[in-house]
């Protein structure tokens, strides 16, 4: 009997009717002669809510504790949705991510899944039982339990696929698959039938949220396809998987945005040897990442360093980056928020020239400042005023005619 995870978000799970219609999706899935592995997050809000409740007992609660308590959110959806599975007569179990054998590193509220035991799971299907796994968690080997950071079911759902063999990895959410852009700034953007990892890892990695880039590098190690659709129709979503043709007529396959980014700059740095690693490898240790950097060309050996980080992760970064700066001889740090930064992304353009220039005039057609730019062989990034960010992939789109069918 052939095997499909199915992963469902907090939206397809935010309440008791929404359960119930989870279950019948399940349900038919059964009665199609498939084996089945559902993965749940936390009904919606549920993990704010528990973040708030956290720190209204304590200004600074342990990693430990939080993870946790954050984990009980995903645990209460499983059981709900497998007692709304018993229900309709179908057999079903719940299982917490450490049950289900999810083993991860001791990094909280960001671990890392480092095996699969699946030993139980296994052993729940060869007893006829849909299974249902707490997303977003898992387990130490000392025994704590972790999570994944947002997202991370996702990451569990593809991970418990390779894991059991299973045909495809089903991620079921609020929207009917990935998009040349967000349609809820640009309306006359189009569904994609289907995408390549790569061309979807850039997309996730710069700012589509359809899907974490985490839960697309197992995919693509693994081989696992990924079905992207709404748990709310019957749309047939958008397939990712390593067999779409790279050489489609229109060469970029979507535009991504993201509002998440701050700016550093440390003004005067010495130019010599070792100086870019006295400045990351303390953020690297602090477990800040970096996106965006930029060394200016040096004047009598004296540069500026520019990089990009998350808004939430500012102060933090600032405090690290403010006594190192001090200590090489730089004459300044400075920051900056309200930015946001917007990319195009195809394999098309690894061999075709022009895109950066048609990206540049269409930025300034409407008379948007690039601040940063940077690449990789499928994707250009400008890092540009967070209030522009709207208009900017509105125009891209335009440019780039993704509102016409390929």
């Amino acid at each position: 009997m052939a095997l499909v995870v199915q992963k469902y978000g907090g939206t397809s799970v935010a309440d008791a009717e929404k359960i119930k219609n989870v279950a019948k999706r399940i349900a038919a899935t059964r009665a199609k002669g498939k084996e089945v592995v559902v993965v749940v997050s936390a009904m919606g809000g549920t993990t704010d809510e528990l973040i708030k409740l956290a720190y209204s007992v304590a200004e600074k609660p342990s990693d430990r504790e939080l993870d946790l308590l954050l984990s009980t959110g995903e645990v209460v959806t499983s059981t709900l949705l497998a007692m709304a599975l018993e229900e309709m007569g179908l057999e079903a179990i719940s299982l917490s991510g450490a049950q289900a054998g999810i083993r991860t590193d001791a990094a909280y509220s960001r671990a890392r899944i480092q095996r699969v035991d699946p030993e139980r799971v296994v052993a729940e299907l060869d007893k006829g039982n849909i299974v249902i796994v707490a997303g977003f968690q898992g387990v130490t080997d000392e025994m704590d339990i972790t999570t994944l950071g947002r997202g991370g079911s996702d990451t569990t759902a593809v991970a418990l696929a390779a894991s059991l063999g299973a045909e495809s990895c089903q991620i079921y959410t609020d929207v009917e698959g990935v998009f040349t852009a967000d349609p809820r700034l640009v309306p006359e953007a189009r569904k994609l039938n289907e995408i390549g990892y790569e061309e979807m890892l850039e997309l996730a990695t710069y700012g589509a949220k359809v899907v974490h880039p985490r839960a697309v590098e197992l995919g693509e190690l693994f081989e696992i396809p990924i079905l992207v659709a709404s748990s709310f129709s019957d749309s047939p979503g958008t397939l990712i998987h390593g067999g779409a043709a790279m050489e489609v007529r229109n060469k970029v396959r979507g535009i991504a945005h993201d509002l998440d980014v701050a700016k550093i700059t440390v003004v005067g740095v010495p130019d010599r040897p070792g100086i870019a690693a006295a400045i990351f490898e303390p953020l690297a240790k602090a477990n800040i990442s970096i996106d965006t950097i930029v060394q200016n060309a040096s004047i009598d050996n004296i540069t500026d360093l520019t990089f990009t980080v998350a808004k939430s992760q500012l102060d933090k970064a600032m405090n690290v980056v403010k006594p190192i700066a001090q200590s090489i001889g730089a004459r300044e740090c400075l920051s900056a928020a309200g930015l946001g930064k917007v990319s195009i992304i195809g394999t098309g353009m690894q061999n075709t020239p022009g895109f950066a220039a048609r990206m540049f005039s269409a930025l300034s057609e409407q008379k948007i400042n690039i601040q940063l730019i940077a690449t990789s062989e499928i994707r250009i990034t400008c890092i540009i005023d967070e209030a522009k960010v709207g208009d900017a992939v509105k125009a891209l789109h335009r440019a780039f005619e993704l509102e016409i069918e390929e």
